[in-house]
């Protein structure tokens, strides 16, 4: 097991957000979150890279519980996360926002090899480099907060609503290009809102409602289920 989230409890001051919830990621897999907004998706993944603080149970990465480890310790150990909404640096330049996502790295021929798989992963990123991001549209603006979590070349990569905003042809590319980050040995978490196109990538899934895990099984079975269906996926394209 690669990562093993156990008994996880969150509060925000005195309101838990997350019960108890257990979920589990194997190496090589893209596991997927889904749920209502509120339903403490984005707070899991807040929980795993260490910004939020948990109230209760643990978060193992392989034989390691992270319970207490900060969140720059936590992107050393090769977890990192593109967050919800990209929060990129708009008056950077792709190039610069890209470095950023290398900070914690020593090894420069990593990072040089880092860099040119981000461009080939994203061309539009390399025709862009010297461009502000703030300028960027939406959708390379996406591309910018994947490839800048890349950087530092995680074995987790932790996606925080990747398709949110962006219009249907720009989601196909993204989920794409996922699913060659996966092929190349990175694992991947995802929490997204269309549901049916995360269940399509990924290979288990899991249904958070008010902060407990409601339901979990392979994506194919779900996609078929009939509470999924007409909670997530009844009138979606």
């Amino acid at each position: 097991m690669l990562l093993e989230i156990e008994n996880l409890h969150v509060k925000y001051g005195n309101v838990e957000v997350l019960h108890g919830i257990n979920i589990n990621v194997d190496e090589g897999e893209i596991v997927t979150i889904l749920g209502a907004n509120g339903a403490g998706k984005s707070t899991t993944l807040l929980a795993i890279s260490g910004l939020v603080k948990i109230s209760g149970g643990l978060i193992r990465y392989k034989d390691e519980v992270l319970n207490k480890t900060p969140a720059h310790k936590i992107v050393r150990r090769r977890i990192t996360q593109a967050p919800e909404g990209r929060r990129v640096f708009g008056t950077l330049t792709v190039a610069e926002n890209l470095n950023l996502g290398a900070y914690t790295s020593t090894n420069h021929e990593r990072t040089r090899k880092n860099l040119e798989w981000v461009y080939e992963l994203f061309p539009r990123l390399k025709e862009r480099e010297n461009q502000l991001s703030g300028t960027l549209s939406g959708g390379e603006q996406q591309m910018l907060a994947i490839g800048r979590a890349l950087m530092s070349d995680p074995k987790i990569l932790l996606l925080d609503e990747p398709s949110l905003g962006l219009a249907p042809l720009l989601v196909r590319t993204i989920f794409n290009t996922i699913k060659e980050i996966n092929k190349s040995g990175v694992t991947v978490v995802l929490v997204e809102q269309n549901a049916r196109a995360a269940l399509k990538l990924a290979h288990r899934g899991y249904v958070l409602e008010v902060g407990n895990v409601v339901l979990q099984d392979s994506a194919e079975a779900l996609l078929s289920n009939s509470e999924v269906y007409d909670a997530y996926l009844g009138g979606k394209g």
